[in-house]
């Protein structure tokens, strides 16, 4: 990466919505502690106005098992249609709040949740942020292939994005 451009306040909020609800998919780590690391595919719900993160998961799930025994979590990004990541790492807390699930809810839940946003087994997820670091590119994905295509071939290196840590 070429710059380096720490972000925070808004600027990191920001940020952070921008990555998380343009991926796919999370990685969800837990148990940090122990290896190996207890990663899994994840979808995002929402990213509010403080930067914290929601998910839901059921009552009886491992990573509501593990949260429950440590609530440090890291949450993996990438959006690899404009080359963005993001690391964060975070404290999970479990809650159990109809009117959020409700304000949270998608169709696509259904598949897990066959009662909607009262299904007895669902919990939401909210990560809280403690710290984070991105990494993107200046422009867009086929600019910056083109780009170290061309530096393959010449005495040019690749400084075509920028990094940097999300302050809290």
């Amino acid at each position: 990466m070429g710059n380096y451009k720490d972000l925070s306040n808004k600027e990191a909020v920001a940020k952070i919505k921008n990555i998380v609800m343009s991926a796919e998919t999370c990685m969800f780590t837990t148990d940090l502690n122990e290896a190996p690391l207890q990663t899994r595919p994840m979808g995002t719900l929402d990213v509010d106005d403080a930067g914290n993160i929601w998910f839901f998961s059921n009552c009886n799930s491992e990573k509501n098992k593990d949260i429950l025994y440590n609530n440090k979590v890291q949450l993996f990004y990438s959006n690899k249609n404009s080359a963005e990541y993001l690391s964060v790492f975070g404290q999970a807390s479990i809650i159990v709040d109809r009117e959020q699930a409700q304000r949270l809810w998608t169709p696509i839940a259904k598949a897990w949740f066959k009662d909607g946003a009262n299904d007895a087994e669902l919990t939401i997820i909210k990560v809280k942020p403690l710290k984070a670091h991105y990494w993107d590119t200046k422009h867009n994905k086929m600019v910056s292939l083109f780009k170290i295509f061309t530096n393959v071939f010449t005495e040019a290196t690749a400084d075509d994005g920028v990094e940097g840590n999300i302050v809290f």
